[in-house]
């Protein structure tokens, strides 16, 4: 299996950098190879910059390229709804969705699905979470070395992008500082023990997860079966639990919610543990409805 690490080059995604791009893709799909005008110049960011713009555009999934041939990009269905309906990514629903993408990139972005699937430490330093991926590493197929030092910049830019910077240097940034990055939002990174550079996953609230988001991921992952256990919506990967950092209680809570809207039944009689889905509806007419129901205030 190929791994990609530290393809970021240690730029976190800034605020603003995702509307910025898939506005240029749109105007101008050659944006990131155009020999004649300099990406630079047109996104107003330094050269390594734009290269991390290009990969975050992928690996949180609003755009795709070809792999031969012009490498010119495109929003994919979800960044063509994100781009009608958020483009400035201010709804936190937008974030989750952006989260589920890049939680499931195995191959383009490695660390990441690893320390929301694989990793187990609910509390963790970085030496402790850079030898468990180093470990995955060598378990992997393709067993490859991979310099320690990518994967300690791995590390920082999944701290900075889910820790907002006043928590980790508190007294030295103001949370006003436009530097952090917008999945801060969401909470699902928090510091355990500052002198000991502890940190944690974190639980997000039930209701800060909005039920058509949590239904596209389960629909998304049921793969054409109308009946999924509890168990695999809490622990397998790329699933609800996992991508989201979600523990049984919480579950269940966003769960009820989804089935209090008709979309689900949770059945937990008849030594049965599962959810039956009442819906048959894919990834993107869900994130179709999510928008909807956000216009109209449901």
């Amino acid at each position: 299996m190929a791994m990609k690490f530290r393809a970021h080059d240690t730029f976190f995604i800034r605020k603003g950098w995702l509307s910025k791009g898939m506005e240029r893709v749109v105007e101008k799909p050659d944006l990131f190879i155009d020999k004649e005008e300099n990406p630079m110049d047109i996104l107003g960011i330094g050269s390594n910059m734009v290269k991390a713009l290009r990969y975050w555009l992928r690996a949180v999934g609003l755009t795709t390229e070809p792999t031969r041939g012009r490498r010119i990009q495109s929003l994919t269905p979800l960044g063509e709804q994100v781009y009608l309906n958020d483009r400035y990514i201010e709804e936190l629903g937008t974030l989750y969705l952006l989260q589920y993408q890049l939680a499931k990139q195995k191959e383009e972005a490695t660390a990441w699905y690893f320390f929301f699937n694989e990793f187990s430490m609910s509390e963790f330093t970085r030496e402790e979470f850079v030898q468990a991926l180093q470990n995955y590493i060598l378990m992997a197929d393709d067993a490859s070395s991979v310099a320690i030092r990518s994967l300690n910049d791995d590390f920082a830019c999944i701290i900075n992008t889910y820790l907002p910077r006043y928590k980790s240097n508190s007294g030295k940034v103001s949370p006003e500082n436009n530097i952090d990055c917008p999945f801060g939002e969401l909470g699902l990174i928090d510091i355990a023990n500052r002198k000991q550079k502890t940190y944690k996953k974190s639980i997000p609230a039930a209701g800060s997860l909005n039920p058509w988001v949590v239904f596209a991921v389960i629909v998304d992952q049921a793969n054409g079966r109308d009946e999924i256990g509890l168990n695999e919506l809490l622990t397998r990967p790329y699933n609800i639990g996992k991508v989201f950092n979600l523990d049984a209680i919480t579950m269940l809570d966003v769960l009820h919610e989804i089935e209090n809207r008709g979309l689900l039944k949770i059945i937990r009689t008849a030594g049965l543990d599962v959810i039956h889905l009442n819906q048959k509806m894919d990834f993107n007419e869900c994130v179709r409805n999510y928008y909807e129901t956000i216009d109209e205030g449901v």
